[in-house]
């Protein structure tokens, strides 16, 4: 069966750092491109990064050039997400997802494969 499972959320205070997990089963990360995603109470899912895996280009949005990066651990097949200086408006379910990684824009439907979120609250 092919999984995707995002972890490491919590309560992380403002001015703090994140980093989750997106660990894949089933299936190898090579084999696609991987994105994160997050979706804040009341607003709709939005991407925040995404990485070709043949090249290792990478796109991010706006809010995140800066503030997050991506890495691997290819031999536990997990990918993470590194968010620094987190603010309030950070506060979302984040959700790791496999697919094809556009270098213009971040599109969920490029990405059949989605692993169910982690929460991460920020707090003032």
């Amino acid at each position: 069966e092919v999984q995707l499972q995002a972890s490491g959320g919590g309560l992380v205070q403002a001015g703090g750092s994140l980093r989750l997990s997106c660990t894949a089963s089933g299936f190898n990360f090579d084999d696609y491109d991987i994105a994160w995603f997050r979706q804040a109470p009341g607003k709709k899912r939005e991407g925040i990064l995404c990485i070709n895996s043949d090249d290792g280009s990478q796109y991010y949005a706006n809010f995140a050039k800066g503030r997050a990066s991506i890495s691997s651990d290819n031999a536990e097949n997990t990918k993470y997400l590194q968010m620094n200086s987190l603010k309030p408006d950070d506060t979302a379910v984040y959700f790791c997802a496999a697919g094809y990684c556009r270098l213009d824009r971040l599109a969920e439907d490029e990405y059949p494969i989605w692993g169910e979120g982690t929460l991460v609250t920020v707090s003032s």
